[in-house]
């Protein structure tokens, strides 16, 4: 990534351009799969999603009623109209609407090649939604040959892998695929039985597998598109692939773990909420505080409105805040607590918030104050004397008038 500047003119404070991932997938009404999946990803990881879209569908979380698939010079037309302007630094192919329009995109995603080598292109076959209704023909599947030709990656799940080759085991379907294409294969192993599942990434001559527990959730609608959009983006970040795998798995099982619960049947994942999880550079999302008494350092922290997640007295607790960010405290008793470094809660009802909680006896060394820095803070200490802000800064937190460049 790279800093820039408009033509002609300058910034008052840098910005960081962020990778562009061009998205060529369906429309999920339901807002759980296809571009939709793939946007949030791209978006809460720190890229720029543009897309192509594909076909439109109408579902939900018990199926798909309809599909409507996009002609191919439309298709084409989107590509070329984000990648002349725009630019683009990975590619991520879902759904595609028949075999013309795959065979279509390999053609020109091969022409965006010849003119960049490395562009990073992951290809998730899509051939069955989640809740089973059919995404492409067998002349569509048949087609795929040729974006897996180009693909740097691609992710099928077991089905399809199945589908792809005549190999009932998995790990020789994939190194069929590979031979045959020159493509890493990625096996996602979400249908496998039991509660322990596997992914493997094959490669031409290294096998990578990762471990882990099923989570329980019927909240799965999406996996498979947002973690080709995660692989995507961290491979436009820079990553590499193993790494991009890597990480792409640790977004997707967050986001599981922290799904809404909407919709009757299989819903979608949390995306929206993986903010601090995964994602490139050193992110501050955990603070650790020490204290005296452990009971009331939890009703503190409460009151304040934090989520206690972790309790472990006498000694430890963790709290969740509303960015996603984690502050704990671990007690001491014996400890003499210097307050040397402050806590800061930023409460876009920071009035509101501190009238209610002085009423409810919370003392406050000061209310509400303007400040010179474009801050408003209201200031406190906890039971064991840390001190702590509740303050407002929007905006000026990032880009105050005096950023440095």
């Amino acid at each position: 990534m790279e800093n820039f500047a408009p033509p002609g003119g300058s910034r008052a404070a840098s910005v960081t351009r962020p990778a562009r991932i061009l998205i060529i997938a369906g429309s999920d009404s339901g807002g759980g799969a296809g571009i939709q999946a793939d946007l949030k990803t791209v978006t809460m990881l720190g890229g720029h999603g543009m897309t192509a879209v594909t076909a439109i569908t109408a579902q939900n979380t018990l199926g798909v009623a309809a599909v409507h698939p996009v002609p191919a010079e439309m298709i084409l037309a989107q590509i070329d109209a984000v990648v002349g302007d725009i630019g683009v630094d990975a590619v991520k192919i879902g759904m595609i609407g028949s075999a013309f329009a795959a065979d279509q995109v390999a053609r020109r995603l091969e022409q965006l090649r010849a003119d960049q080598p490395d562009l990073p292109i992951i290809f998730d076959p899509v051939m069955v939604a989640t809740s089973g209704a059919a995404l492409a023909d067998d002349a569509t599947i048949a087609a795929f040959g040729r974006l897996m030709g180009i693909a740097t990656l691609t992710t099928p799940n077991l089905p399809e892998l199945s589908r792809l080759t005549s190999e009932e085991d998995p790990v020789a379907a994939a190194l069929h695929l590979v031979g045959q294409h020159g493509c890493p294969i990625l096996i996602k192993g979400g249908h496998e039985e039991g509660e322990a599942l596997a992914d493997a990434l094959i490669e031409e001559d290294n096998m990578t597998s990762w471990q882990g527990q099923r989570i329980d959730t019927t909240s799965t609608h999406g996996t498979g598109c947002t973690l080709a959009s995660a692989i995507a983006t961290f491979l436009a970040q820079g990553a590499t692939l193993t790494s991009a795998v890597e990480r792409a798995r640790q977004f997707v099982r967050v986001a599981l773990r922290d799904s809404p619960g909407l919709g009757e049947g299989s819903g979608p994942v949390g995306s929206g909420n993986v903010r601090l999880d995964v994602g490139p550079g050193p992110r501050l999302n955990q603070v650790t505080v020490t204290g005296n008494d452990y009971d009331r350092s939890i009703a503190f922290y409460k009151r304040l409105g934090l989520k206690q997640i972790v309790d472990n007295p006498p000694d430890y607790a963790r709290f969740e805040t509303a960015g996603g960010a984690t502050l704990s405290v671990q007690i001491d008793p014996e400890e003499k607590i210097v307050a040397t470094t402050a806590v800061y809660l930023e409460c876009d009802d920071l009035d509101e918030r501190v009238e209610r909680l002085a009423r409810e006896g919370l003392p406050f060394e000061h209310g509400p104050r303007n400040q010179p820095w474009l801050w408003r803070e209201a200031r406190l200490r906890d039971p064991s004397g840390n001190i702590v802000f509740l303050y407002k800064a929007g905006e000026a937190r990032r880009f105050p008038p005096w950023r440095v460049d």
